[in-house]
């Protein structure tokens, strides 16, 4: 029995064209989530630099 994958947003069986979303609409506003700082993904603080390139001291 094959599962059928559904769209993380909206549930819908997902569309080849635009896997693993259903439609255009669906991954477009997933990216606009990711893009606006909606998902995180986790980490620590050992993953960050203590200063960014181009930062001057003060």
């Amino acid at each position: 029995m094959k599962s059928m994958l559904k769209c993380p947003l909206c549930k819908k069986p997902a569309d080849q064209t635009h896997k693993p979303f259903c439609s255009d609409r669906c991954r477009q506003v997933d990216l606009g989530r990711w893009l606006k700082g909606s998902y995180v993904v986790p980490g620590s603080d050992e993953d960050q630099p203590e200063h960014l390139p181009g930062d001057v001291d003060k």
